[in-house]
Parts: structure tokens; C-alpha cells; sequence
């Protein structure tokens, strides 16, 4: 017998899971020989975590290489894109990209990769990214908060954690203790609270997901005097609206996302959009063409892996759905000329609807859209964050792991969901966009004096606002109706779109005192003259031009009488002048 498991220490404590039953120090190290507490935890591998990533190469990873190798690599742990992200935001990007830890590696096109370690930004932003942003990455165990704790390396995404971190197993030793995860059970499909734990701040996608919504609610209502009904790690309240529709039949986080899109497929990107290959239509087809299959032949191929554990496998033969990045989907497959997607946990059969060849979908001039700029029901939006770095205070580098000077603290003007504003993406489609961090920074002195206040920072070439393409997670069946989104000025990116006739000027009450500029728009119309005020950020992805504005209203001449997308009349370019004075139409124009 071994001594961990002995009345006087973890007698109770569940096995990992069925295939990991096996003595606790294969995965822990340590010494199972003695029952001397001391003696028996020294030299245990990563404390109570053997899956921490200063250790998981000799924990997890002796085992299990190939996942070991992939995670090691994805955006989830060296957080590049977040940190590139934040140097652009404050204005300190000069085209040197940094991870977490430090990672050497390749890119997808088999080029070398050098990561330094965040450690090495010595810029401001870099300094934001380890005491605020890096608490959400896997590296990091998140000890604190509500609904929000996760262990750090593989634990983060294969251990629960309850809402408050307390162990509730078998094991008496440390029942009720914090922090650890709610059972000693390793979960090979993470669900959507792990995703939550992370997921709940910056774009809300898993609360948006799950049809939550925590801005500008002031902690009510109530719930018996308290803040609630529920709770959000920040002491932010939670309201309810309508959930993503595929979270309603069923589908989980994982149901849409692939393994390779969490845990990375070996390759060091610099961008999330870069490492995912889900997209809508690789299961709803496009206009022109159904979902791509192909089937499975090999014993290598990845399905007959990847579904060990799910509750409908995949079998040889099987006609699998492809990524965008033309890899199989392990739970999306063709039946009987139909697509079928299986929920991974429950095994849920769900039929998929195509948009191949249907009118709502073959609008002249929509080529360009992204599915989810017209079936987002919500996108969440967060304007004007104003940050404060006090030199004379100090705050936890958690990357460091040392206290250091400068205190970082933030608070924003306000939140909204709907409408959004649109623009190109880094595909050159039409997507919604939302603030990526309007920020506006304020530096006090060790004496507490304000030497820098409330400063914007400059992009291409000058101070403005930026604003990122962005999935909502809020994805509905009805779309947003053609009068909607072709007469609301904020999805044109006009913000409140406050409008003067007589000035010929288009404007917004949300104005920043520091810059004179729209907090909610993308540009501004004075005395006839349009300015852009904002603008898109990442690779090949901008605001309007003129001339697309232009066309965005122009089909209101036709929307006004014919609001639904009907192939006859919209199937083609139309030709405004020449049917407004046709027999039909000149008619009811002179009346």
C-alpha cells in the first residue's frame, strides 16, 4: 500500500481517471515510502500540479509528447498575440514579437521562430501584459476570483474548478481546501465553464455565449440585498439575454472548436485568427459550395484519435467535414448525403443546415460578408478605458513572480452590445468590429504627481482610436433584417449617428473631452466632409471608403417597399436609375 493514499493522509482521493490508475508518484514524483509528510512531498513535481509547464515536459508530457509538443506552442500559453496586441494598442510595437516564457519553434510555412520572453519588453506594455492580461494564460495558476480559478499547464483546461476553488472529492485531507480543483478528475473534454475561467473578460465570449452580459449594471439588481443573482470573477453582476443558438441545441465550446484550435497544431502563430480553422461555413457550406468532406483511410488520420472519448466515435470510412484549414473535424460528417454534428460529451445527433444555393443567402453585393456580421445577435463593445499607472504604488508581476513599482488600475465610460459597427477583417469580409482598447492613460509620479494625463495614443500616423474585427459568440437564426442594418448609422460605423441637415454633419453625443473625438464612431461628417476618427486594426482590414457607405444607404431606395432579401429583385446589381423610371416605379414616385 502506499503511503499517499493511508487513512492519516489522501485516503479518498479519486483516481485521475480510469486509465491513470496507477501509483500517485508516476504522475507526482515525490516519495511514497514514508508517511513523514516532509519527506514524502520533496521533490514533487510542480507542488501540486505535475502539469505545470516548468515541469510538464517530465509530468504529462513523459507520456503524452504529442499533446506536450502542441501545447508548448499554442497561443493559449505563449500568449503572443495578446502581448502583440497591447503593444500596438500603446503605441510600442516595432515589429518584435515576445511570448510568455520565451518559445522557439516554427511558423506554418516552416520558417524558424525566436520568441523572446515577455520579461524582455521593457516598454509599458509589457509591463501591463504581466501584472494584468498574463493571470488568464495557462502558464499561470489563477488562484483567485469567483467562477474564475484554473491551474496552470494542461490542469488548466483538463482539471474543473469550482466556483470558489474548493476541493469537494473524497479526499478529507484537503476537502473544502483552496485551491484546488473541484475532484482529483482529469476531464479529457474540457466543458464551457473551464472555457469561462478564462473567457470572461476582454470580448466576453463565453459569457456571450452563454447568453450573460455584465456591463454597465452597477451590481444590480439584487438578489436578497446581495449583488446577484449571479456573480463574475471582478465583482461583476451577471444579466441574462439570449444565448448563442448552437449553445441552445446542446453544443458545448468544444462541439465547434478543435483540439488543434486550443492546443495548437505544433506551429508558433503570432494571431489567434491565424492558429483557428473553425469557421461557419466549413459545416454550413457557402452560396456557391456545400461543406468540403473527406474520408477516413489511415490509421493516422486524426478523427479515429481525437474521439476516444467521445460518446459517438469515428470510424474508418467515415466522411468526415473539413477545417478551413482542410483537416478533418472529429465529430462533423456526412450521413446519407446530410451533415451531422455529434455533441462530443452527450453524442447528440444535430443536423446541419446548409445555405448552399438559397435565396436569403444570394444577395448581390453581400459576397463579402462574414456569416456572423449578419447573424450576430449581440457584440459586445467597451468604450473609453482610462488606465492609471501609479509609480508609487506596487503590484504583482506575475510573470516575474515579484512585487514590483507601478500600479496599473482601469475603469471605463460605458458598454454596450447592439448595434455594432462594421468594417473589413483581416479577410477583407465584412465583419462586426469592437473597441480594442480605447485607451487613455494617465502616469502619476512616485510622489503621486500626474505627469502624463489621460494621453491617446497614436496609430498610422496619428491619435486615434482603434477598433478590432471580432466573432460576438451570440450567434442567432434570424438575421439582422436588411431596413435594420441599411438605415441604423452605427453599423455603418457613424456611432450614435446624431445627423444636421443643415450642417451636413453626422456626430455622436459620446465624445472623449481629451481629443475631441467620437468614443462610438469610426469617423465623423462635418460641413459635408467626412474624417476618419478611427480605425481597424490587424493586416488588410480597414474602415469604409466613402463609396461603400454610400452603397450601404443607397439600398434603402429599394428596401424601403421590398425589406426581404428576394432573389428577384436582389439576385443581381441593380440599376437605380433605370428602375426607379420604369412604369412601375416613376408612378409612385411622382405621388
Amino acid at each position: 500500500m502506499q503511503s499517499c493514499t493511508a487513512a492519516e493522509c489522501h485516503a479518498g482521493i479519486e483516481d485521475a481517471s480510469e486509465n491513470h490508475k496507477f501509483a500517485c508518484t508516476e504522475c507526482h514524483a515525490g516519495n511514497s515510502g514514508t508517511r513523514d509528510k516532509d519527506a514524502a512531498h520533496k521533490d514533487m513535481l510542480g507542488g501540486r500540479n505535475p502539469s505545470a509547464p516548468e515541469v510538464w515536459d517530465k509530468g504529462c508530457g513523459k507520456c503524452h509528447q504529442y499533446q506536450h509538443d502542441r501545447v508548448n506552442t499554442t497561443l493559449m500559453y505563449t500568449n503572443t498575440g495578446i502581448i502583440k496586441n497591447a503593444q500596438q494598442a500603446w503605441d510600442d510595437y516595432k515589429g518584435k514579437h515576445y511570448s510568455t516564457g520565451g518559445s522557439e519553434g516554427f511558423d506554418a510555412e516552416g520558417n524558424k521562430v525566436v520568441l523572446p520572453k515577455v520579461t524582455e519588453l521593457e516598454e509599458l506594455s509589457g509591463e501591463l501584459y504581466r501584472k494584468f492580461c498574463s493571470s488568464c494564460h495557462v502558464g499561470f495558476d489563477k488562484l483567485i476570483g469567483y467562477r474564475a480559478h484554473h491551474s496552470s499547464g494542461c490542469a488548466a483546461c483538463h482539471f474543473s474548478h469550482s466556483v470558489d476553488g474548493a476541493y469537494a472529492g473524497g479526499d478529507k485531507t484537503i476537502l473544502g481546501k483552496k485551491p484546488y480543483p473541484e475532484k482529483h478528475v482529469i476531464n479529457p473534454l474540457p466543458n464551457d465553464d473551464v472555457c469561462l475561467t478564462c473567457h470572461n473578460r476582454s470580448g466576453r465570449i463565453a459569457l456571450s455565449y452563454r447568453g450573460e452580459y455584465d456591463g454597465n449594471n452597477s451590481l444590480v439588481p439584487t438578489d436578497g440585498g446581495i449583488p446577484g443573482p449571479e456573480l463574475m470573477d471582478g465583482i461583476r453582476n451577471i444579466r441574462h439575454m439570449q444565448a448563442d443558438i448552437h449553445r441552445e441545441y446542446g453544443m458545448e465550446c468544444i462541439d465547434c472548436h478543435t483540439s488543434r484550435d486550443m492546443m495548437g497544431d505544433g506551429y508558433l502563430y503570432e494571431n489567434m485568427y491565424r492558429q483557428l480553422e473553425t469557421a461557419c461555413e466549413d459545416c454550413h457550406g457557402t452560396p456557391e459550395d456545400l461543406p468540403k468532406t473527406a474520408k477516413i483511410t489511415k490509421e493516422s488520420d486524426s478523427p479515429l484519435r481525437e474521439s476516444q472519448y467521445y460518446k459517438v466515435k469515428a470510424n474508418y470510412g467515415d466522411d468526415m467535414v473539413l477545417t478551413s484549414k482542410g483537416r478533418m473535424y472529429s465529430n462533423v460528417k456526412k450521413e446519407g448525403g446530410r451533415f451531422i454534428l455529434y455533441t462530443k460529451r452527450e453524442g447528440k445527433r444535430l443536423e446541419i443546415k446548409t445555405v448552399t444555393n438559397t435565396a436569403d443567402h444570394a444577395v448581390y453585393g453581400h459576397e463579402r460578408m462574414e456569416c456572423y456580421t449578419c447573424h450576430s445577435k449581440t457584440v459586445i463593445q467597451c468604450y473609453g478605458c482610462h488606465t492609471t499607472y501609479d509609480k508609487s504604488q506596487t503590484m504583482m508581476d506575475w510573470v516575474k513572480m515579484e512585487e514590483t513599482k507601478g500600479l496599473f488600475s482601469e475603469k471605463e465610460d460605458f458598454r454596450s452590445f447592439f448595434p455594432f459597427p462594421m468594417g473589413l477583417n483581416q479577410r477583407g469580409k465584412i465583419a462586426p468590429v469592437t473597441p480594442g482598447c480605447q485607451t487613455f492613460l494617465t502616469v502619476l509620479d512616485e510622489k503621486g504627481n500626474a505627469v502624463i494625463k489621460e494621453h491617446v495614443f497614436n496609430y498610422k500616423g496619428g491619435r486615434k482610436f482603434k477598433f478590432a474585427p471580432f466573432y460576438g459568440h451570440n450567434t442567432g437564426k434570424k438575421a439582422i433584417t436588411c431596413r435594420k442594418c441599411h438605415s441604423d448609422l452605427m453599423f455603418a460605423g457613424f456611432g450614435q449617428g446624431l445627423v444636421s441637415v443643415t450642417k451636413k454633419n453626422i456626430d455622436s453625443s459620446y465624445m472623449c473631452d481629451q481629443c475631441d473625438k467620437p468614443l462610438d464612431s469610426l469617423y465623423t461628417l462635418k460641413n459635408g466632409k467626412m474624417s476618419v476618427t478611427s480605425d481597424i486594426v490587424r493586416e488588410h482590414s480597414r474602415v469604409f471608403t466613402p463609396a461603400e457607405i454610400s452603397r450601404i444607404f443607397d439600398a434603402n431606395r429599394c428596401i424601403i417597399c421590398h425589406d426581404k432579401g428576394d432573389n428577384k429583385i436582389y439576385g443581381k446589381k441593380i440599376d437605380y436609375e433605370k428602375i426607379l423610371s420604369d412604369s412601375v416605379h416613376k408612378p409612385l414616385l411622382a405621388d
